[in-house]
């Protein structure tokens, strides 16, 4: 019997690398398998050498990563990739950018992970968004949300300040306890703040986001994302 010809997902990564090995990690455990060869073909460009979203985009001192994500996407739709997924939330800013490079969709982790909380809880009004620095500037998720009339709150300036050596630290795979510790603390203050739900929407940070234990849904947009591949792989999306 011929085997049913399956998608193959193109990985723009190395942004940074743990996070693009924590995704791998993540399609692989949400893929309903008996066998190895029941698992989803992934080809990974991952590229540490992308230039730096915080450089460019809250520094200012650093070049677009645009060019080089948009020649990851080229060779990756060349290599075969049927659809590219991007697991870092802040390179979403330069979405479009890649989507005018190749002729094959790009599976947005953004509009995904929107779409997956307004789904699940249509009752939220509050979103409390664990991100880098990068992303709350961009308003990547404050856009979308605020479009269907539901608020974002990000954690304290001083906590935000710890979340983002968190971030570097992560970044380089050193982070330890210390990262869990934080991440929690801003968890239960966004909490306090009335967030009805949490998103974390930094992939480094999607990396130690198990520790967090709070009493309201929390969405791991790495998470969401790795489900969406394995949705689109088997035949629910595109």
């Amino acid at each position: 019997m011929k085997l049913v010809e399956e998608k193959i997902v193109g990985v723009i990564g190395g942004l940074g690398p743990e996070a693009t090995v924590d995704l791998m990690r993540r399609v692989i455990e949400a893929t309903p398998a008996k066998d190895d060869t029941d698992h989803i073909r992934m080809i990974v460009d991952n590229n540490p050498k992308i230039p730096s979203r915080i450089k460019a985009l809250i520094e200012g001192t650093g070049e677009s990563p645009a060019p080089l994500m948009a020649e990851t996407a080229r060779k990756l739709a060349a290599f075969g990739a049927d659809f590219l997924v991007i697991p870092c939330n802040t390179a979403h800013f330069y979405y479009e950018d890649i989507c005018s490079a190749v002729d094959i969709p790009i599976l947005n982790m953004v509009d995904l992970t929107v779409q997956n909380v307004l789904k699940e809880t249509p009752f939220v009004q509050t979103v409390g968004l664990l991100a880098s620095e990068a992303v709350l500037v961009t308003k990547l998720y404050m856009k979308r949300l605020e479009e269907r009339g539901v608020k974002q709150i990000h954690p304290s300036a001083q906590l935000q300040t710890r979340i983002m050596t968190s971030i570097r630290r992560i970044k380089v795979g050193k982070y330890r306890e210390e990262d869990k510790r934080v991440l929690q603390t801003a968890a239960e203050e966004l909490m306090r703040r009335k967030a009805d739900v949490l998103i974390v929407a930094c992939t480094e940070l999607s990396i130690i986001s198990d520790s967090i234990d709070v009493a309201v849904p929390v969405y791991d947009a790495s998470q969401v994302l790795a489900e969406g591949i394995v949705r689109i792989v088997k035949g629910d999306l595109f």
